[in-house]
């Protein structure tokens, strides 16, 4: 029997997991590297979550393609013979091109090269991976989920920047992100409430990266994130929607180069920079600092005012559904959401909401409200599976 891999590389991170081949994929391992570039470590575990291996690994040279060899070396003897029929990538950008899945070749390869200065801090390890496998393995279909696609088919109005037409014409849009969350969720909330898969949804991606997306039947119509994946919500360490004349003075007054900016937005703002504390929610809601308390309060007014701004781009709002990390773990941030929303009729059940029920809206509540985990390599393995031609 064969197997589907689904392959997540991350700036310092390498998450990958192995389903067998089916229409609905069934889980069979799951590991990641973490600390590329730093102190780099391996764990794999089974279907259960027990740890199978758990390894040190060298720091000198360690990269992604390291990383991708190492992967490949502690899966292969869990695997009990069976073999590996397509690998599935999360790719963050598939620029203005791909709206779907790709079965992967040198040509497409080198397009999404291309968009490496459209998402400078994932793209270039997307494509480590996918080439350290083709060189290895050059027979073994690849086949690239891209988190752009989903919005794909926004409005024209939703997609455009009120810039000259020569850097539109060129690709600078707003694109949005976190679509194959999106999609498997939205998904998701259709079997779980069918009567209400025509209405006007949002929903909110919530972890250390975090977005929303307006819904209307099935489709993106508006989100948060836009041309890069810091646009919009305040997040762990990103500062989210920057008025852009912060980065001239900052250029200005503090004498700030492009690495420097790069670093500021993406990596030290957000709920790291202004709790000066944690980018980690449960540390920030364990804090008595002042300031930790402060980063929770921003964090929430600036998803319920984006909220507002979605739901003015739906004409309503009729669902509301909380995933990620923090959306799916934190009922304290789930309330105070719905507290910052109830201008729109939300109100939550307390004890559903507590117990992180999958339906937390209260009886009489105008607008109902949903708790559904993400599945992105789930996604991506059913992606991986059609594609492959279902080996």
């Amino acid at each position: 029997m064969s197997c589907i891999a689904v392959v997540n590389a991350g700036s310092s991170s390498l998450k990958f997991a192995v389903y067998q081949s089916a229409p609905d994929p069934l889980l069979l391992l799951k590991g990641q590297i973490e600390g590329i570039g730093a102190k780099p470590r391996a764990r794999l575990s089974d279907a259960r979550g027990e740890t199978l291996v758990r390894e040190e690994l060298p720091e000198e040279g360690f990269d992604h393609a390291a990383a991708t060899r190492t992967m490949m070396r502690i899966a292969a003897p869990q695997l009990e013979g069976r073999d590996i029929s397509a690998v599935g990538h999360r790719v963050v950008h598939g620029g203005p091109d791909y709206s779907a899945p790709v079965l992967l070749n040198d040509e497409i390869i080198a397009k999404l090269a291309t968009f490496i200065p459209l998402a400078p801090l994932h793209q270039p390890h997307n494509l480590a991976v996918i080439r350290a496998i083709k060189a290895s393995h050059p027979e073994l279909p690849q086949i690239a989920c891209f988190d752009t696609a989903f919005h794909h088919g926004q409005p024209t109005l939703a997609q455009a920047f009120a810039i000259p037409r020569k850097y539109s014409q060129d690709g600078v849009r707003r694109y949005g992100f976190h679509g194959i969350s999106y999609e498997y969720v939205s998904s998701r909330f259709r079997e779980l409430a069918p009567e209400l898969a025509t209405v006007r949804l949002i929903i909110a991606h919530l972890g250390n990266g975090a977005s929303l997306c307006a819904i209307k039947d099935g489709r993106s119509v508006a989100s948060t994130m836009g041309f890069t994946a810091v646009d919009g919500l305040m997040m762990g360490t990103r500062c989210g929607a920057l008025d852009p004349g912060v980065l001239i003075h900052l250029m200005d007054q503090y004498g700030f180069g492009a690495r420097e900016l790069e670093d500021f937005i993406y990596r030290k703002s957000g709920l790291l920079g202004v709790s000066g504390l944690s980018s980690d929610m449960r540390t920030l809601r364990a804090s008595s600092e002042r300031a930790a308390k402060e980063a929770i309060e921003l964090f929430i007014y600036r998803i319920a005012r984006e909220i507002g701004s979605l739901a003015a781009a739906l004409g309503g709002l009729d669902a509301l559904v909380f995933t990620g990390g923090i959306g799916e773990n934190d009922a304290a941030t789930r309330r105070e959401v719905a507290n910052g929303c109830s201008w729109l009729g939300l109100t939550l059940d307390a004890a559903a909401n507590d117990k992180g029920d999958t339906r937390i809206n209260a009886r009489g509540s105008r607008v109902a409200a949903f708790v559904i985990p993400t599945n992105e390599e789930l996604e991506i393995a059913k992606r991986a599976w059609k594609l492959s031609g279902g080996m």
